[in-house]
């Protein structure tokens, strides 16, 4: 979060302690970025701001530029929107006090919990189709990771005249899907059948194949 920081021009010196922060700040920054977004799209529905652990405040009592800040408020949640997907992401918000909020930054969000992110749909039977477009992308990227790699393993193989590289690559690979399917097999269980036990397991592999997507890059 700290990067989100510099990223929205604030100098990174040492900032008061963090708190979890339930406080009216929460409203006056969502609502704010509510307005501000609409100014660029007129297709949203809301923006949700996440309560969970990740929503902190940091006192700051400085000025940024010519305007005065009291405190960050950060954390995670999504733009929602009538029609379609919601984009997950985590957030910045600068406040020159409780009530009023001066700048708004959001940056996309990778690693949202999948349930959650489908979650946001108007109707349980949207959850489905947001879980099969979620991992048709995971798929995309993961296949995009695997077909750098394994170009680079075929270098390594052609320059030492074997196949050890990609043989090394294969077995890598078939481990890691092993692994991936007997996990989200293991999560599934844990909801004793039904439509829920099914959308954790898709949720399951989504979240693992973006993870393995990442760690290939």
């Amino acid at each position: 979060m700290r990067a989100l920081l510099c990223a929205a021009a604030l100098a990174c010196a040492p900032l008061a302690a963090l708190a979890q922060y339930a406080g009216p700040g929460v409203e006056t920054c969502r609502t704010y970025a509510e307005r501000e977004i609409r100014k660029g799209t007129s297709e949203i529905k809301a923006v949700a701001f996440d309560h969970d652990r990740e929503l902190n405040i940091e006192r700051y009592t400085r000025k940024v530029g010519s305007q005065f800040v009291s405190s960050l408020l950060y954390g995670n949640g999504a733009i929602v929107y009538a029609k379609g997907q919601a984009i997950e992401m985590s957030f910045l918000c600068l406040l020159a006090d409780e009530k009023r909020a001066v700048f708004f930054y959001w940056m996309p969000r990778r690693d949202a919990p999948v349930l959650a992110q489908c979650g946001r749909a108007a109707a349980r039977a949207e959850i489905g189709p947001c879980l099969e477009i979620l991992l048709q992308i995971a798929e995309r990227d993961l296949t995009q990771a695997y077909a750098l790699r394994f170009q680079e393993a075929r270098e390594r193989d052609d320059a030492q005249k074997n196949e050890e590289a990609i043989a090394a690559f294969r077995k890598a690979a078939d481990a890691w899907r092993g692994y991936r399917d007997a996990e989200c097999a293991r999560r599934a269980a844990a909801f004793g059948g039904g439509s829920g036990a099914a959308d954790a397991q898709k949720a399951c592999v989504v979240e693992l194949t973006r993870r393995r997507a990442v760690d290939l890059q």
